[in-house]
């Protein structure tokens, strides 16, 4: 059988499928191209990331299609119940990384607190002229430690997020429609472990006393977090978006910086992907990174493993 990973699979779960008898195909297909190939090719299993969509025409014209397995979480770039109307397995990894889009959060928010993220471009151009000045822009950072973390959205990366949060030593406040409690259990490097329950509360209450805020909530038809939601929050909350462009209006969020709401915030992902806004891009109360929330190399190790071991167990 024949499995072609369109975007992308780590080499962990080629060297797992081929093991197994698969043949593992990585040439990329364009979209308008995939489904000739797949028909040309008789493929079995077709696995995705972000850039490949599979609606129903793909799924209806290529009768050999028995998989199709995303690799992360979200799986709007797919037509899932349809596919499984129609007898396909649809699959997908959501836990494998969990806590790389937790780190690269706490790696944004480490940067806000401290302005590295404009600090980091300052220093090359005036470092030299105008170190003194820089250091006195620079001088009012804040600590993590003995914050309040606010997460909206407590499914896997939400629960990895706040581990992250309190090893840093924060408190952690989290809102999810559905889910009362959970508990965290958080592992250390000589085998000790720790657990912590966390009681959800209300989303008005999660933004009223977040020092920082991080979503971790699927696509959805409206904003979470809209004009109404800033009015909620405290005066020069962090945020943090690494969920999926479109749940934060962002319009209402440079409107919240400009008028000092906001004091800072992060984007993993954006509204308008691959091109986002230019006054998102150009702001320099924003710290950005290009969706790569997922993007680490044991993410991607995991990844491939998971979706190996689901493909090897459903097609026997």
């Amino acid at each position: 059988m024949k499995v072609l990973a369109n975007d992308g699979v780590s080499q962990s779960g080629i060297n797992a499928l081929e093991a197994a008898g698969y043949e593992v195909i990585t040439t990329t297909v364009a979209q308008e191209q995939l489904e000739n190939y797949i028909n040309k090719n008789d493929i079995s299993v077709l696995l995705v990331r972000s850039a490949t969509t599979v609606r129903k025409d793909l799924i209806d014209n290529c009768p050999s299609l028995k998989i199709i397995g995303r690799g992360g979480v979200g799986m709007d770039n797919i037509d899932v119940d349809y596919a499984r109307s129609k007898g396909l397995s649809v699959i997908n990894t959501p836990a494998a990384s969990s806590h790389s889009v937790a780190e690269l959060v706490f790696g944004h928010f480490y940067g806000l607190a401290r302005y590295l993220h404009n600090s980091n471009r300052d220093m090359p151009l005036e470092g030299d002229s105008k170190f003194k000045n820089l250091k006195k822009a620079y001088a009012k950072g804040t600590e993590l430690k003995g914050k309040t973390l606010g997460v909206l959205g407590f499914g896997r990366i939400g629960q990895a997020t706040a581990k992250v949060a309190i090893g840093a030593g924060m408190k952690v406040v989290a809102f999810d429609p559905f889910l009362e409690k959970a508990n965290l259990e958080l592992e250390f490097f000589d085998g000790q472990k720790l657990n912590f329950e966390i009681e959800t509360i209300s989303k008005e209450e999660v933004l009223k006393q977040a020092d920082f805020l991080t979503l971790h909530v699927p696509a959805q038809k409206d904003y979470v977090i809209d004009e109404a939601e800033f009015k909620q929050m405290k005066d020069g909350v962090i945020i943090a978006n690494a969920a999926r462009g479109g749940v934060v209006n962002e319009i209402a969020l440079v409107q919240a910086i400009q008028s000092g709401k906001v004091s800072r915030a992060a984007l993993d992902v954006f509204e308008k992907e691959p091109q986002p806004e230019i006054q998102l891009l150009m702001n320099p109360a924003l710290s950005l990174t290009p969706h790569t929330g997922a993007a680490t190399n044991e993410a991607q190790d995991r990844i491939g493993t998971e979706l190996a071991e689901q493909i090897i167990t459903i097609l026997g």
